[in-house]
């Protein structure tokens, strides 16, 4: 027993001679701790989140980011001229912003690559700080690098039927199903003659917003073309105030998004791309009324799932095909194609470039049978996409300028601009 005291003892004593010792150590500790956060200030004032680049005072003290909301975080960033320009001008009559508050320079840069587009776009570089230096990227010629952007979408063409993922023992019944239920999920062609408060022209500013904030965030068409069902799906179902027609946009942006995107923008750069003219509750709500409205019927197909199968049975370059492109997002603008299907306005679309580039045979009959539609059919819808593209032309875009620039760009062979 005694021995089991003495050892009791000796070990107490060497407890509060370890105290002893950290206690002489904090000084020294409390020095290295301070020096580290000084180190450490650099990144702490830049840093606001886990892996996000977010200016400091852009998000809630309480706020929490997820880590792979980096690239958004950066778009936001440059995302002003965007927010500004809504509060003025056009967008005023969408919206619940005021017209009184101040722009900010539109110095927004491409950022996110996506994976599913109608064509591969071309790599964006930044002048944009990272947490390392990167080797200088070896500088090329004008010429070079466009002939190296045409071959790589030649390329990414060519190789669409070798695609993995296109999954082609599966095709055929893919687009007759597409073919078989298009004309289920269509909207009313005269749903806003039974809107009281907006019209055809204030719907055609959110369109225009949309793709430009769809280019910005580098989503996929699928995204965007399932956004505008939504939002005319929607519209033949409710009635809604002006004010409320941007959050109706952003809600069902934001269920596009979700439902086809890898990674997408999450709620706070929803309501941040509004000017936080609504709040994250007003984009929930919004975004419950739109599925219940719909009843949760989301899964329907777009223009954009028949583009990819019609532009390959008709042999379109990189060139013809975002012709066709620019054709069929003109057409989103407007409320007169609402009443042709999507493998309808596709088809449109694919018949008019054939014209603007002059083949000899303007639809041959393999296209027939792949469209389901003959020339005869497609000439009406055809003739209402030609006024729009003489319009944009002859305008350069007017007001509504997004899609007349997207397609002025080197990535899409300028095709708004080309002399056919």
């Amino acid at each position: 027993m005694a021995e089991l005291f003495a050892r009791s003892e000796a070990g107490a004593r060497g407890l509060r001679e370890n105290r002893r010792n950290d206690a002489q150590r904090q000084p020294g500790l409390a020095a290295k701790r301070g020096l580290q956060r000084k180190q450490s200030g650099a990144l702490n004032e830049n840093y606001q989140c886990e892996n996000s680049h977010v200016p400091a005072g852009r998000l809630e003290n309480n706020s929490h980011r997820s880590p792979r909301l980096s690239s958004f975080a950066t778009a936001n960033r440059s995302f002003g001229g965007m927010r500004g320009g809504l509060t003025g001008g056009v967008m005023s009559d969408i919206t619940n912003v005021t017209a009184g508050r101040a722009s900010l320079a539109d110095k927004a840069k491409p950022f996110k690559p996506s994976q599913h587009s109608f064509q591969p776009p071309a790599t964006a570089t930044t002048r944009e700080s990272t947490t390392r230096d990167l080797p200088p990227a070896p500088i090329l010629s004008l010429s070079n690098a466009l002939a190296a952007d045409f071959a790589a979408e030649e390329k990414a063409a060519a190789s669409v039927l070798h695609d993995p993922q296109s999954v082609q023992e599966y095709a055929p019944d893919i687009i007759n199903q597409f073919f078989s239920t298009e004309a289920l999920a269509l909207p009313r062609a005269d749903y806003m003659d039974n809107q009281t408060d907006i019209t055809g022209k204030m719907r055609m500013i959110l369109m225009d917003w949309l793709i430009e904030v769809h280019m910005k965030y580098r989503l996929c068409p699928e995204t965007l073309h399932l956004a505008v069902n939504l939002i005319d799906r929607y519209l033949s179902k409710k009635q809604i105030t002006r004010e409320r027609l941007q959050l109706v946009g952003v809600a069902a942006m934001f269920i596009a998004s979700k439902f086809e995107e890898i990674s997408p923008p999450e709620l706070p750069d929803w309501v941040y791309i509004t000017d936080n003219a609504y709040t994250k509750d007003d984009v929930l709500k919004t975004e419950c009324d739109m599925l219940t409205t719909l009843s949760f019927k989301i899964v329907v197909p777009t223009a954009a799932h028949f583009f990819e199968h019609l532009a390959v049975a008709n042999g379109c370059d990189s060139v013809h095909r975002s012709c066709a492109q620019y054709l069929l997002e003109l057409g989103l603008l407007d409320t007169r194609v609402l009443a042709c299907k999507p493998s309808h306005l596709v088809s449109a679309a694919l018949l008019l470039s054939n014209e603007l580039f002059t083949r000899k045979c303007l639809w041959p009959e393999a296209m027939i049978n792949q469209s389901r539609h003959s020339e005869q059919q497609l000439r009406h819808c055809a003739q209402e996409l030609r006024q729009l593209w003489k319009a944009d032309r002859a305008g350069a875009g007017g007001q509504l300028q997004a899609v007349h620039r997207k397609f002025s760009t080197p990535q899409r062979h300028s095709v708004a601009t080309l002399n056919f």
